[in-house]
């Protein structure tokens, strides 16, 4: 269509162009997406389900770095969410620099 013609063209000729218009590019929104998906599974290695859970890799154990002075058998290595014995130590004035475990370097 020329400039022109867009011009011209009434609103209901524009509309009916438009709808044509979602129409087929939601088609083709669709199946681009499909392709990707296919490509994406077959670089993961995976061809079933997308549901399908993969294997976590396993973490290495680590060393715990704060230990609570209250009750030394608490500690926490400083991975993920505090356990609340050290929030109720932070609440009470302390820092994290406080309840590190003291280690004496060996080798």
């Amino acid at each position: 269509m020329d400039k022109d013609d867009w011009a011209s063209a009434t609103t209901a000729e524009l509309w009916r162009l438009y709808d044509e218009v979602t129409t087929v590019l939601s088609r083709r929104m669709i199946a681009e997406k499909a392709k990707l998906e296919e490509r994406l599974r077959r670089i993961e290695g995976t061809s079933g389900a997308p549901n399908e859970e993969r294997a976590r890799r396993p973490y290495p154990p680590v060393l715990p770095k704060y230990q609570n002075p209250k009750n030394p058998s608490e500690t926490w290595s400083g991975r993920g969410k505090q356990p609340r014995w050290l929030k109720a130590q932070l609440r009470a004035g302390k820092k994290l620099g406080d309840l590190l475990i003291k280690r004496r370097r060996t080798g």
